[in-house]
């Protein structure tokens, strides 16, 4: 390849840049791969005749020498034949395998193959990350996979094939091949495929002539992550937040040394050295090489808000087959025979042999060794049934008021390992003509599905169960002994039916046997797709029927043997052992489910001892004889005329039934007695094969394309045997019958010859309805088939069997499927035993149970998405499952075509389990959707299956200026959005203008004019008054601090002081004593001295911005800034000079200092964003005092009132209020510290009520503790008298989106308190204003709107009503202040909005911060925030960017001048946003929905990674949990958001980092993430 690119060099400049752009477009997605080869080879054309060994196509780094021999035979390479494939097969005796229907040797091969096709390109998809604590049971190191990003490609991709075998487990076949197709069949794949993908190391050709660097496959094979510069989130200013971070640097033309020292600066304002090249980041970016981006037409500007809008519906392919068959004929069975003799009822038949052939055995039980236990002769079956019916009618309850009555429903609860009883209580039923409703066994409480088994007896109506003496004492019982309450089942009776307890019918005693009529036989219960159990009602004719049909069918003679391994309670087993068996007088031998767990072979044994003509069993049965044969040598099957096979409609059944006779041959099984049949609840039995003739051909088999069956058609598969299905016949319709295929969904039309359809019966031998429930019978049982104009065929009703399937040639049946185990994924179909098959063809054997495995649908964002649930063996590693997991996704796209939304791995035996063993798909179903499913591995592929996503926005360039913009918004009736305060008013007493020109000038003339007026308060834990300041002790605490300071310091006016202190009158104190030596104060937050680690640093780094001159603290904080602990993370030594002003002398300063202007700077406010910014700004004394005075007059503060305050003084708004308002004011300010709050939950509330305070103002993190902490104590606070009604403002000081849910909450909450709804409301600070809304006392109620979230995405506001889907909720940020004015502005063109749009909201303000602090003086920054001019409008006004966005809704309520009032919706900060699919997305709406996704979500936190979303989730519960949120994450944000999440990271609570304010630091949370210092419990890449 390097030939290659020096050849390259060698042509003209401009065709290599034309070459350059033609690779930058593939590489972005703008051009196709066949586009690219085709525009390539023109282009070099002309020089191709120079240049004889150019390589046209594109290179594909990753093959390499060693690739046409594979040195290690690797586990995926398919075996030499299948016959040595089948022998390693039976090898391994499954130890407690159950279900092996769907052993394929076939499939394996088929299987195997289409994984080979993958093995051409090695690629590494990322590993979960798991911490080790979470999952004990895998003793294998997790470790992560080799970072493949790490070699040099040329030589790299020849280390990994040499080191293949041992590296397999983690690298595994390139998803490539199969994404590639995903996003070539739809426009659009995912958000995150918008980035480059690396997966096909597309090489670069660069103009530079040496040979060294135009080996670009070294640059962009797995771009090395080292050399991408990491997108700068922090950044401010809105242009330089571009949409994607598309390419490397690297790629853009920068030599590789250029940036070697990339370091992600970290948000906290220091470079931490954290290299980008870091665990987690290489798995990202390995997860970015399996994406790639689809080519994005561009959208219209104006987007129209419709739900069709949202989905991207996939154009129908014109090459999909279509049916091109004639309109179907119905089918008719032979006709039912006339047998002279036959009896009038079921119920006959049995009198007959019961009083004839009373010696004759009818039913032989085994015990759990398979050796007979009992036989029951049809003497004794008539006689105890006899006995039953008379007890049944007779002696339960009094002789006028029996408890049961002929007609009633009666429950059958019998284990299967007794089916003696059973049929003693069924033919004891029918004889008392009460109705037999049998059912399970119920293990516990909660078991899985006893729910639904109480819906089947509610709707038909059961009150009383029968049941035998051993199964009744195995029952659950409540500690009294009685029999408890199963969930969801109406109050039961239990009747023991044992022989002691029955009573012999006195001699005029005869039971009632009328001739079989419509009457209702006996209920068999039936389990929808949906988990409902319904009961098919099967009337007496139809049981009689049936018999007949099914005698005539087999062939039954009198007195054969047959051999039974079914349920007897239902289905196949019992409609031949138990009533078909009855009716010919047949000698039914039972083998339980137990004993085939406990010996295998024992059905086989018992054909062999009673040389058995008849034998009825599962495909698992066929298996499970075959894995144990080899202890048997003397078997001999001969004596079977008839092997029924009752899952043979199953489409796996085939290769069972194959291997079967293989085996089974040399003992006698002749090949033609193996007869598949086809049932269901509804018709019974649909059609059965017949046994052939000696020596005749077997019947043939449908080799079908599986593409074809996909979309119902069929088609006999000859280009492709991978994705083949063979299916058997199930012979033909049963005598009597007449059938139809007709159209799965919609009306029941008639299919053509060539379509797969619904199987529909009409049939005297079927089930007659759903009892007690009309309306889904009408659907099932009374169906009409129509042909294609809609006209319905005849009169007959018909019985949807719920079989899917086709007639083939000479009328014989076929079923490809069943109805419940459909999906129907993006329009086409696909068979959940299909998939079964395929996940157990890719070397099942050391990773999954073979027979534990459930494929559901679930429907996320507008279609069905595939999960496959499997049990994974306790000795399985981590790698070997993931590697499982990844070839099962390859294989089932490959053979399947169809992409897997997710693949879990529980822990063994964990899945609910039907009672006879197999999966519960339903209750498995709704474990995942609930989150309580617990796997222990999981895979999440959205990416590849979810192709339905909108078209990703496309900004358009802004041609249109803000001057058009704004005229369209007037042409179209829109006003600007801006909104004003009231006037600020003249201050008419030139004595006041003298007190209040400075804050130091108020506190003197306070303290002279009333020196004991109480100005503050502070309070302990325990609400008690630790230390009160009036006005002059103030005052005189300040001199002290002056006169310290001027003697100790060595300062000069003007430099900066830090005051370090707790929250209490110390710092108030201390910033006085600042002023009245013009010095300059900077409070900062004291260090936590149980985290010095943590919190020191930011101290030490403001202390360092800031230079400050000294610091001001107390004696306890000046020992710990100097203690050793202190010096383990910052330098002790350096610190500025340190005052402790806890015993200062009595001595005033000479004189007090006075600003020569207004303007001069008063403090500086130093506070960290959310983003992680540090920042500082410049207070000058115009801004302090003009921001109290507007505080003063929205909230009428006066110094008779007291307000109560539970804030941080140390920033923003917090810090006016509790250090200046008071002084400028003179109103009483109680502190509490939030601190205390800690020690004394009810202290700030319980001041509230006790001091009777009226306006009180509290962060969200003071609510928060309160709602989550004293929520259940409402009564016994309400039993101490604390009272609530006195307070008229609880104001929330906050510089976020209003918490409207946490607002609500505590109202709700305190409303029983005396709480006014009314009282809490929020304020609105920012960086540059500290406050510009506050909830006063005169304005109007906040106002709450529901804003509807996709047009928010587009930046425009539409209101939408209360509960309109999509609709985001959002509280008014509290009134403006007098003296404020704000506006709306697009921030990319700076013109002003219309109140229809949301974008930055701009402040002009006399109490604007005038600039800020840094140490650089970024003055374009400053000048870029501070001082800005509108490009429209009003270009002359100077206004300040607050960074955050917003809008503006002239509301109905009246202001206090009586105008309409304007109401400000903060929405969130800019810097904060997420630009994903070129829409605008705020992280708290995402959190939102994923913190509801799972009760044990705590705290969730979302930021972006290369255009990957990721979603990190603090779990409350067990770690077991953990892997439960990972669906349910990626479902509600798909859902809600219409994105796809790509990572998701589980942390324990606590994790996500939350500012004193209460609000999260995500970009921190980002950089721990990414250098891998979160300790996640688990970390999923989703694909």
């Amino acid at each position: 390849m390097a030939d290659r690119g020096a050849d390259l060099s060698a042509l003209p400049k401009e065709v290599r840049d034309q070459l350059a752009e033609l690779d930058l477009e593939l590489s972005e997605g703008d051009i196709t791969q066949k586009g690219y080869e085709k525009k390539r080879a023109k282009l070099l054309a002309s020089y191709i005749s120079h240049m004889p060994n150019m390589d046209l196509s594109l290179p594909d780094v990753q093959l390499s020498p060693g690739h046409s021999a594979d040195p290690s035979p690797s586990p995926e390479a398919p075996g030499p034949s299948t016959s040595s494939a089948s022998r390693h097969h039976r090898a391994h005796r499954s130890g407690g395998a159950r279900d092996d229907r769907y052993r394929s040797d076939i499939h394996t091969e088929a299987v195997q193959a289409a994984l080979a096709k993958h093995k051409e390109e090695k690629m590494a998809l990322p590993m979960p990350t798991k911490r080790r604590s979470a999952f004990v049971q895998s003793p294998i190191d997790n470790c992560t996979p080799p970072d493949t990003s790490s070699a040099s490609e040329d030589e790299g991709s020849l280390r990994r094939k040499a080191a293949l075998s041992a590296v397999l487990a983690q690298t595994l076949q390139s998803p490539d091949y199969w994404i590639n197709r995903s996003v070539q069949s739809s426009s659009t794949s995912s958000s995150a495929s918008s980035t480059l993908s690396h997966g096909e190391a597309k090489a670069q050709p660069q103009p530079q002539p040496q040979p060294a660097l135009s080996v670009l496959a070294d640059v962009l094979a797995h771009t090395r992550i080292e050399n991408s510069v990491p997108p700068d989130v922090t950044s401010s200013t809105p242009q330089e937040r571009g949409s994607r971070v598309d390419l490397p640097p690297a790629v853009r033309g920068m030599s590789r040394g250029q940036s070697r020292s990339s370091m992600l600066d970290t948000a906290d304002g220091k470079r931490k050295g954290v290299p980008v090249n870091s665990r987690v980041s290489t798995k990202i970016q390995q997860l970015l090489n399996t994406l790639k981006r689809p080519k994005r037409p561009p959208l219209s500007e104006f987007f129209v808000d419709d739900s069709e809008e949202i989905v991207e519906v996939p154009q129908p392919d014109p090459n999909t087959p279509k049916p091109e068959g004639r309109q179907i004929i119905p089918v008719k069975g032979e006709p039912l025979g006339v047998v002279s003799n036959w009896p009038p009822a079921l119920q006959a038949a049995l009198a007959r042999w019961g009083a004839t052939q009373a010696k004759s055995p009818a039913l032989t039980a085994l015990d759990i060794t398979g050796k007979p236990l009992y036989t029951l002769t049809y003497g004794k079956l008539w006689s105890r049934s006899l006995k039953l019916a008379y007890t049944l009618l007779n002696k339960l309850g009094t002789k006028t008021e029996p408890v049961i009555q002929p007609g009633d429903r009666v429950a059958l609860v019998y284990p299967n390992s007794d089916p003696g009883m059973f049929w003693v209580a069924f033919y004891g039923c029918l004889l008392a003509e009460v109705i037999p409703v049998p059912i399970e066994v119920p293990l516990s409480r909660q078991d899985a599905g006893s729910q639904q088994i109480g819906f089947l007896l509610g709707s038909c109506g059961v009150s009383l169960a029968l049941t035998s003496e051993v199964c009744l004492k195995g029952l659950p019982k409540t500690p009294n002994g009685e029999i408890i309450q199963f969930k969801g089942w109406p109050r039961m009776k239990w009747v023991v039916t044992d022989t002691k307890y029955l009573t012999k019918p006195s001699k005029d005693w005869q039971p009632h046997i009328p001739t079989a009529n419509t009457d209702t036989a006996y209920i068999e219960y039936k389990a929808s797709k949906e988990g409902t159990v319904m009961g098919v009602a099967v009337s007496k004719i139809s049981m009689l029927t049936h018999c007949q049909a099914l005698s005539q069918a087999c062939n039954y003679c009198e007195g054969e043997t047959l051999v039974n391994v079914l349920d007897c309670k239902k289905d196949m087993g019992m409609w031949h052992g138990v009533l078909t068996s009855v009716m010919n007088r047949i000698h039914t031998i039972t083998v339980p489910y137990a004993v085939m767990k406990a010996c295998p072979m024992s059905w086989v044994q018992r054909v062999h001892i009673h040389k058995a003509r008849v034998a009825l069993v599962k495909c698992r049965d066929l298996h499970w004889a075959m894995m144990a044969h080899k202890d048997q040598r003397d078997t001999n099957l001969s004596s079977i005329r008839m092997l029924i096979v009752a899952d043979g409609a199953n489409p796996w059944s085939v290769s069972s039934c194959d291997a079967f006779l293989n085996v089974f041959q040399s003992h006698g099984l002749k090949p033609e007695v193996i007869c598949p049949c086809a049932t269901s609840p509804e018709a019974l039995t649909v059609a059965i094969r017949r046994p052939g003739a000696r020596g005749a051909p077997l019947p043939a088999r449908a080799i079908l394309s599986m593409g074809g069956l996909s979309h119902g058609v069929i088609r006999v598969n000859t280009e492709d045997k991978n994705s083949a299905l063979t299916v058997q016949d199930v012979g033909h319709i049963m005598p009597g019958a007449l059938m139809c295929i007709v159209k799965p969904d919609g009306p029941p039309q008639l299919c053509k010859t060539d379509e797969i359809g619904e199987i529909v019966i009409n049939s005297r031998a079927g089930g007659t309805m759903y009892y007690g429930l009309p309306g889904v019978t009408k659907n099932t049982f009374e169906v009409i088939p129509v042909n294609q104009a809609g006209a319905p065929i005849g009169e007959i009703p018909f019985s949807r069997t719920g079989l899917l399937g086709f007639v083939g040639p000479g009328s014989l049946v076929f079923v490809v499927g069943k109805n419940e185990g459909l999906l129907m994924v993006s329009g086409r179909r696909h068979n959940a035993d299909d998939l079964v098959a395929t996940a157990l063809a890719v070397e099942p054997v050391k990773t999954v149970y073979r027979g534990r495995i459930a494929v559901f649908s679930v429907t996320v964002f507008y279609d069905e998405r595939i999960v496959i649930v499997a049990e994974q063996r306790p000795d399985a590693s981590e790698e070997d499952s993931f590697q499982w997991m990844s070839r099962v996704l390859q294989a089932i796209d490959s053979i399947h075509q169809v992409g897997l939304y997710c693949l879990a791995l529980v822990p063994a035996n964990t899945l609910p389990k039907t009672p006879l063993g197999g999966i519960h798909i339903c209750e498995t179903k709704q474990n995942f959707l609930e989150g309580n499913l617990h796997p222990c591995n999981i895979l999440m592929c959205p990416h590849t299956c979810v192709t339905n996503l909108p078209k990703p926005r496309q900004k358009q360039p802004v041609d249109v200026g803000p001057a058009s913009m704004l005229v369209g918004n007037l042409v179209a009736g829109k006003r600007i959005a801006q909104a004003t305060g009231r006037e600020l008013g003249v201050v008419e007493d030139q004595d006041l203008i003298r007190k209040h020109q400075f804050l130091s000038e108020a506190l003197q003339f306070r303290a002279q004019t009333d020196p004991d007026h109480v100005l503050y308060v502070l309070l302990n834990a325990k609400g008690v008054a630790v230390c009160t300041a009036t006005c002059s002790q103030l005052h005189k605490r300040a001199e002290k601090i002056t006169a310290t300071l001027m003697e100790r310091g060595g300062l000069n006016t003007g430099d900066n002081v830090v005051l370090l202190y707790p929250p209490g009158i110390d710092l108030i104190a201390a910033f006085y004593g600042c002023l009245y030596a013009g010095v300059i104060p900077v409070t900062v937050r004291p260090p936590h001295p149980q985290n010095l680690a943590a919190t020191l640093p930011t101290v030490r780094m403001i202390i360092d911005v800031s230079k400050a001159a000294c610091i001001l603290t107390t004696q306890p904080l000046m020992r710990i800034l100097r203690s050793r602990e202190a010096a383990a993370s910052v330098n002790v030594k350096t610190w500025p000079t340190i005052i402790d002003t806890d015993d200062l002398p009595r001595k005033r300063p000479p004189h007090i200092y006075k600003p020569p202007t207004a303007e001069m700077l008063a403090y500086l406010d130093f506070s960290v964003s959310t983003t992680g910014m540090l920042t500082g700004v410049k207070m000058s004394h115009a801004a302090i005092s003009t921001l109290c005075r507007s505080i003063k007059l929205q909230c009428e503060l006066y110094s008779s009132r007291q307000i109560a305050i539970c804030l941080d003084p140390y920033c923003g708004l917090g810090f006016v209020l509790w250090c200046l308002s008071s002084v400028y004011s003179g109103h009483q300010s109680i502190l509490i510290p939030p601190l205390e709050l800690e020690c004394s939950l009810p202290v700030w509330l319980s001041t509230l009520s006790q001091y009777k305070i009226r306006d009180t103002f509290c962060s969200y993190s003071v609510m928060e503790l309160c709602t989550k902490g004293l929520g259940t104590q409402t009564e016994m606070l309400k039993a101490r008298g604390l009272n609530l009604s006195c307070v008229r403002s609880c104001v929330v000081i906050a510089e976020e989106r209003p918490r409207l849910s946490l607002s609500q909450s505590f109202s709700k909450l305190f409303k029983d308190l005396g709480l006014s709804p009314r009282a809490v409301s929020t304020a609105f600070g920012s960086r540059v204003n500290l406050a510009m809304c506050l909830q006063g006392t005169a304005g109007p109620d906040p106002s709450t709107v529901y804003v509807d979230m996709k047009s928010l995405r587009h930046d425009r506001v539409r209101l939408v009503e209360r509960g309109a889907p999509q609709s985001l909720p959002l509280m008014e940020s509290g009134t403006i202040l007098p003296g404020v004015r704000v506006i709306i502005v697009n921030p990319e063109t700076r013109g002003p909005l219309g109140d229809s749009h949301l974008g930055e909201i701009w402040v002009n303000s006399p109490h604007s911060a005038s600039g800020y602090y840094t140490i650089y003086g970024e003055e374009s920054l400053q000048a870029d925030h501070f001082n800005t001019r509108l490009s429209f409008g009003e270009p002359q006004t100077l206004w300040a960017r607050t960074g955050y966005l917003g809008f503006i809704k002239r509301t109905e309520l009246l202001d206090a001048s009586g105008d309409r009032h304007d109401a400000l919706f903060v929405v969130g900060s800019l810097d904060e946003t997420l630009e994903l699919r070129g829409l605008r997305y705020h992280p708290i709406d995402i959190e939102t929905s994923v913190s509801r996704a799972h009760r044990s979500i705590a705290e969730s936190a979302v930021f972006t990674w290369t255009n990957l979303l990721v979603v990190v989730a603090e779990l409350s519960g067990s770690e077991q949990e953990a892997l439960d949120l990972v669906p349910l994450v990626t479902n509600v944000v798909l859902e809600e958001h219409h994105l796809i999440v790509g990572v998701v990271v589980i942390v324990d609570p606590g994790v996500i980092p939350i500012n004193s304010r209460g609000e999260k630091q995500r970009m921190h949370l980002r950089d721990s993430f990414l250098a891998d210092q979160l300790d996640p419990i688990y970390v999923a890449y989703n694909m």
